[in-house]
């Protein structure tokens, strides 16, 4: 298993400076994860570093609270793509969920997937807010508007990817959609769980330190 092409290799923090952008990219490129995982501004930067390597670049979309309309997010992504990026991992509208307003969640996720190009678009549903039957509404409603992944986390909220989520995820969508894992990776023994769990994706902030066979602190 190569488990580098199994990472996202993330910073997402708003704090973020330019030059942890760069050591993030520097690093990627060095462990040939699958991508950086960066907020929109850095997009342009990370593309023109990546241009001759095999790591794509990932950025976020309505991120982190996915309360934007769906125009919004088309626009967004639309730019993000225009500036390199390879992979938009979307927010779903949470409280829209919440209120069983499924039509809309259905129609912000395929606004994205429309305005995507057909780059790889990846759909956050914060598992850590969701009920169990809500997890696998928001899979569903993924699937059906064309989305290439489900995520489980933005990082940002009351917690990260379970093992059990990830199992429940890969469950519903089956086979060929893919699943990402985000916050809770630490450790190989932590990937190795979520893979194991179905995930075909690891997104986290402590990439090289799973790949050292070290454990990171963190929530990411």
């Amino acid at each position: 298993m190569n488990l580098n092409q199994y990472i996202d290799h993330t910073l997402l923090k708003p704090e973020a400076s330019k030059d942890q952008v760069v050591k993030l990219i520097e690093e990627a490129k060095e462990y040939n994860f699958a991508s950086v995982c960066i907020n929109p501004t850095w997009v342009k930067l990370a593309a023109e570093m990546l241009a001759t390597s095999n790591v794509k670049v990932c950025t976020v979309i309505g991120f982190p609270l996915g309360a934007t309309t769906p125009e919004v997010k088309a626009f967004e992504t639309s730019n993000a793509i225009k500036n390199g990026a390879d992979e938009v991992d979307m927010v779903i509208n949470i409280g829209a969920l919440k209120s069983g307003d499924l039509d809309l969640v259905e129609r912000d996720i395929r606004a994205v997937v429309e305005a995507s190009c057909d780059k790889l678009v990846k759909v956050i549903i914060e598992t850590c807010l969701l009920t169990d039957d809500e997890k696998v509404v928001a899979c569903q409603l993924a699937q059906r508007a064309g989305a290439d992944f489900v995520k489980t986390s933005t990082g940002f909220s009351t917690g990260g990817a379970t093992v059990p989520d990830v199992a429940l995820m890969r469950k519903t969508v089956g086979p060929d959609m893919g699943v990402k894992a985000s916050g809770g990776a630490r450790s190989f023994e932590d990937a190795q769980a979520f893979i194991d769990a179905g995930a075909t994706r690891i997104g986290t902030s402590s990439g090289v330190a799973i790949m050292k066979g070290e454990h990171a602190s963190g929530n990411y």
